[in-house]
């Protein structure tokens, strides 16, 4: 449907389309200035990444024994199926971007011990001491925190009544595949889990197919959660800005809002982890993927039916910004910590990005490893997430446990790479008003702690993002 009714924007062509190491990067993802709708404008003055059309992320466990020989024969058969896709298409948005990622229970299961010594591990080295050290976290918990750690839940999270607890994933891998084709998309998503020899699906047990789209409406036309959510009758959905970006009807790709360049690497900010300067996971990062469902009634009509009251929940209180008629497309200063808890004291509330904005960037001027430098309050995480229809997902193998539904439900797959995942949990706890200093006196799913009383979240994993050159059954190779 998307296909038919949204045409894909007008990509420039790509200076030098080759694959870098970093998967998690979409290359040739232009930046846009648009203006307070969120329309590209030459009198725009907010940049804004333009992200690609589709979205699928499929999720897996292995078909395969946990045996070296097994093993090292998918990592060559995997392998030269993406180098295949590579040359089939471009990892742009008008191609397809491909990137994989290995789950905790791929290497606990599969990659017990390294037998073989190489310049990066000694012979011996068991499972998890090859991980990426967080050395920032392990400092300050007095014990060894690896980049990469299960997945928890937070104190707003909340699934919707009767689903049960929130589902912490435990699948092997998860591939996201990115492209403004969706015929891209399905022919990259045959290849790599279809039968034959030619393909790499017996490799996999597919545990779900989690499909959604982006944007739409940067050129004036109207965007694509307004329309699909229209179109499958999302309660709530009328009120949707006609050219919004996601189902809440906010930019969501800030240029200012995503890390830039490398920034999310393992390796890329001084100290961090252990991957600099030669790290077998250098130039690869972490990702958390989830799934929750954006009640658009109690959004729009119930907790926040005014447009300032959307910009307070969304932003942070005391904005006054003029109604616009598209998406919201603010570019707020961030907000300390002391900021935010004076908007406590004087409003009782505070909003979604202010309260994040402090914690989830850097805190005063830094030169990263490559010698780029980042003033104070640079972004550190580049988000991914994008809305869907799934409910909860497009596909899954065990519909009972995930309460599969057809009936098509307003949602997000939130994906965001980070270079630990203990950054990723101080951000999603400070959405919470909770830092590690202090604990705000709201009650985190309340209409007064930003968005979080209309989002239920229903599954979350984390996951290690190989570079390129590892991204096939990475380590197998040290198996004997």
């Amino acid at each position: 449907m998307i296909d038919t009714i949204a045409k894909p924007p007008d990509r420039p062509a790509a200076a030098d389309s080759a694959p870098i190491q970093e998967q998690y990067i979409l290359q040739n993802e232009q930046v846009v200035m648009v203006n307070g709708t969120g329309v590209k404008s030459g009198k725009g003055t907010i940049a804004v990444r333009v992200p690609a059309m589709h979205d699928h992320v499929v999720t897996a466990r292995l078909n395969v024994s946990a045996n070296a020989k097994e093993l090292q024969e998918a990592q060559h058969h995997l392998e030269s199926v993406l180098l295949d896709l590579e040359r089939r298409f471009p990892p742009t948005p008008t191609g397809v971007a491909t990137m994989v990622a290995w789950g905790l229970p791929y290497f606990h299961q599969y990659i017990p011990t390294l037998r073989k010594a190489s310049g990066f591990f000694k012979a011996g080295t068991p499972y998890p001491a090859y991980l990426p050290v967080d050395l920032v976290t392990s400092k300050t918990e007095g014990h060894t925190v690896y980049a990469l750690q299960e997945a928890r839940t937070f104190p707003s999270d909340e699934p919707p009544p009767g689903f049960g607890p929130v589902r912490l994933e435990q699948n092997d891998v998860a591939v996201l595949l990115r492209s403004d084709s969706l015929a891209n998309i399905l022919a990259a998503s045959d290849a790599l889990f279809g039968p034959g020899s030619n393909r790499a699906g017996s490799l996999f047990k597919v545990t779900s197919i989690r499909q959604g789209f982006s944007g739409g409406g940067f050129y004036g036309q109207q965007g694509l959660p307004s329309k699909l959510a229209l179109a499958a009758d999302i309660p709530g959905a009328q009120s949707i800005p006609r050219q919004a970006q996601g189902f809440l009807g906010f930019a969501t790709t800030l240029d200012s809002n995503m890390g830039p360049g490398t920034i999310a690497n393992l390796e890329t900010l001084p100290g961090l982890t252990d991957q600099w300067p030669d790290g077998y996971f250098k130039q690869g990062t972490t990702m958390h993927l989830s799934h929750l469902f954006q009640d658009l009634v109690t959004w729009y009509e119930q907790n926040f039916p005014q447009y300032g009251d959307r910009v307070g929940a969304m932003l942070h209180p005391g904005l006054s910004p003029a109604p616009a008629p598209g998406t919201l497309a603010l570019q707020p200063a961030g907000q300390s910590e002391a900021e935010v808890a004076e908007g406590v004291k004087r409003y009782h509330s505070y909003g979604h990005t202010g309260s994040m904005s402090q914690v989830d960037s850097t805190t005063s001027p830094m030169t990263s490893n490559y010698g780029k430098a980042y003033p104070t309050g640079t972004t550190i995480p580049v988000r991914g997430d994008f809305a869907t229809l799934d409910n909860p997902f497009h596909y899954t193998s065990d519909p009972a446990a995930d309460h599969y539904s057809e009936k098509p439900a307003a949602g997000l797959h939130f994906v965001q790479f980070q270079p630990t995942i203990s950054l990723f949990n101080l951000v999603r706890l400070s959405m919470d008003g909770h830092y590690p200093d202090r604990t705000l006196p709201v009650e985190p799913r309340s209409p007064h702690a930003g968005i979080n009383s209309v989002l239920n979240t229903t599954h979350r994993q984390n996951y290690l993002v190989p570079p390129r050159r590892h991204r096939s059954f990475p380590l197998a190779e040290f198996l004997v």
